[in-house]
């Protein structure tokens, strides 16, 4: 204190702390006073604005415009720029407009159109196409307008790219700049605007840059940029590639509605390929995998495999009975198992009764009638139930243990009866002594209890070729209810069995069914416009939850597009897809996907002759170079 009594003097370094606490505390006076709004927190550190673009902290930012859109414009034209592995702000401004006024500026400007042709066709001026289409296209809007099928609006496009360095910035602005200009929509960066710009790609709905372009309902609409779909589960096989954004198409066929898929595409698209890399990657998950094959398509598959090859021709020892019973265990299926046995029965005889009928009304694209008349078809009926009860064989599950009849049982039961069996074992004697005796007419021996079982029919006659199909399909459905396992079902060339009303009702009710038994159904067809022309072919596709179209011929780009209600972009496109893409439908979604296999699935399953010459030119020099190798180690022994 001093002597005076005034006021203790501070030491130079405590006054220096006194002073600088004084000021912090002033700092954070200002900054509470500061924060009036959310904004102030998630606000960056600095924003510099220049001509063309502008930062954000570290980071530079450019706003662009769209002004530009062409005559017609499809729906999720913006899908590419969604998608777009970069960080891009969309903002879209809607502005609805008054009809009258819309209506009354159209009238005008087709009065002043009209006037500009009436001149030109005075002074003799060629004919402008482009002023002919603009009188076209408001007169049909003005129609739209006036009965309220359309609406008028105002719509503004803005989008605002990010990038780290000033080269990284035009390389994402070329890459969007050409992604829209491939489909003529074009845009220009917000010269001298980019804080305008910047505050209408923010979420704060401010149009500050009100560039904006007439667009009608059905246009506007086209821009809703979701139109994607992400095909991706957690179990099921990888399909492919989703072409709209670079996902894994990983699907499970048995979670939809039912197993069942078809697959059109003409010949070359990739079709058998497809199928083939599905039924590999289902393996892998314990399904087991049917197939028909009348192309010998699958046999290097099978054998890569180790799966089971049946293959049926008159020449081969294979033999299946078309009388076998499947050995059910439920109760219900046991009891009705000879009465749906003979049901099918009763389709397939028809089938090989009318067999040159048949196959001339197929040549010709017609449904053949049935083969046989009502007394016929009775006869037929009492005939097979006879020919059951000769071996024991009843309505009691307990007797369906017994060894069932053949076809040779069938003839001699026919050829011994009253009425018009005599005349229908003649008919049918080509299949017991005749041409096509022993294959269909014997005891079965085949054993298909492997993971693949594939059925080769190329090397028969083509008359035998549905019957064959018929024969073997049954064959595996009787399988099916026998031992319920998850199974795929492959039938390829179905469109054979489209032809002809039996073996099309039987695919139909295999169709119906397979789902509770755990099966799965893939039709695969070339012939699409037959196939499609026929009543139980479109039923078969209703009852496919899963389609996958590839390339296909110009003239059944048509009849897919009016069943699968295509988009004209879509249908466009389906003609010009190339070799492994196509479009993938799985229920409700679909997308354009690109079949991808492995270098490995690859030489597994490949039929392309210089692909495979060129493997088994692999292996033979492989196999040279381990002959070389054991040579040089004997010779170092001795």
């Amino acid at each position: 204190m001093g002597l005076f009594g005034g006021k203790p003097k501070l030491d130079p370094v405590a006054q220096a702390q006194l002073q600088q606490a004084q000021e912090q505390m002033e700092v954070q006076a200002a900054f509470q006073k500061g924060v009036t709004a959310l904004r102030d927190f998630i606000a960056p550190a600095s924003l510099e604005f220049e001509s063309s673009m502008f930062k954000i902290g570290t980071r530079l930012a450019r706003t662009y415009f769209v002004y530009g859109y062409p005559r017609q414009i499809y729906t999720g034209w913006l899908s590419s720029m969604i998608n777009l592995d970069e960080v891009i702000d969309i903002s879209m401004f809607i502005y609805p407009v008054e009809s009258q006024a819309v209506l009354e500026n159209l009238r005008k400007k087709v009065g002043q159109l009209e006037a500009g042709i009436q001149i030109d066709a005075e002074k003799g001026r060629v004919r402008d196409p482009q002023k002919q289409a603009a009188i076209q296209d408001a007169e049909e809007l003005r129609d739209k307008l006036q009965v309220g099928e359309e609406r008028f609006f105002r719509f503004g496009l803005y989008f605002t790219v990010y990038a780290n360095s000033p080269e990284e910035m035009e390389f994402v602005t070329h890459k969007v700049e050409s992604m829209l200009g491939q489909q003529l929509v074009y845009s220009k960066p917000a010269s001298a605007q980019q804080e305008q710009g910047l505050n209408s790609t923010i979420p704060q709905f401010t149009d500050q840059l009100q560039i904006r372009r007439n667009m009608n309902t059905g246009a506007i609409s086209t821009s809703f940029p979701f139109t994607s779909s992400d095909l991706s589960q957690e179990n099921g096989i990888l399909y492919g590639i989703n072409m709209h954004n670079s996902g894994l198409v990983i699907f499970d066929r048995f979670s939809l509605e039912n197993g069942n898929s078809v697959v059109f595409a003409k010949s070359g698209a990739g079709k058998s390929f497809t199928v083939k890399l599905e039924a590999l990657r289902s393996m892998m998950f314990g399904t087991e995998v049917f197939i028909i094959d009348p192309e010998n398509e699958y046999q290097r598959m099978a054998e890569a495999v180790g799966g089971a090859y049946v293959r049926l021709s008159l020449n081969s020892t294979t033999r299946i009975n078309p009388f076998d019973l499947p050995q059910v265990v439920d109760g219900e299926e046991a009891d009705n198992a000879l009465r749906s046995n003979l049901i099918t029965l009763h389709g397939l005889l028809r089938l090989m009764m009318g067999g040159a009928q048949a196959q001339m009304a197929g040549q010709q694209g017609a449904m053949m009638a049935p083969a046989l008349s009502p007394v016929e078809e009775s006869d037929l009926d009492q005939a097979l139930i006879e020919t059951y009860a000769k071996v024991g064989i009843t309505n009691d599950p307990l007797t369906h243990k017994s060894q069932p009849p053949t076809i040779a049982d069938l003839y001699d039961t026919l050829l011994h009866m009253g009425g018009t069996g005599p005349q229908l074992a003649q008919r049918l004697r080509k299949y017991t002594t005749g041409t096509f005796a022993g294959i269909f007419s014997q005891q079965s021996n085949v054993n298909i209890n492997n993971p693949l079982v594939v059925f080769n029919i190329r090397d028969l006659e083509d008359e035998l070729r549905p019957v064959a199909m018929y024969i073997v399909l049954n064959y595996i459905w009787n399988k099916t209810k026998s031992d319920q396992k998850k199974r795929l079902l492959v039938v390829d060339e179905a469109w054979q069995l489209m032809k002809y009303e039996d073996s099309a009702n039987f695919m139909f009710s295999l169709a119906k069914r397979a789902r509770k038994y755990n099966l799965g159904i893939t039709t695969i067809t070339q012939d699409v416009e037959d196939f499609m022309g026929s009543r139980m072919g479109r039923a078969i596709v209703a009852n496919s939850s899963m389609q996958l179209l590839l390339k296909q011929s110009a003239s059944a780009v048509d009849v897919l597009s009016d069943v699968f209600k295509l988009t004209s972009e879509e249908k466009k496109r389906l003609s010009q897809f190339p070799v492994g893409q196509g479009l993938f439908f799985a229920g409700q979604n679909h997308v354009h996907i690109q079949i991808v296999p492995s270098q490995t699935e690859a030489s597994l399953i490949t039929t392309n002759p210089e692909q495979v010459k060129q493997l088994e030119q692999q292996q033979q020099n492989q196999q040279v170079d381990l002959n070389q190798t054991g040579y040089n180690d004997t010779v170092n022994l001795r």
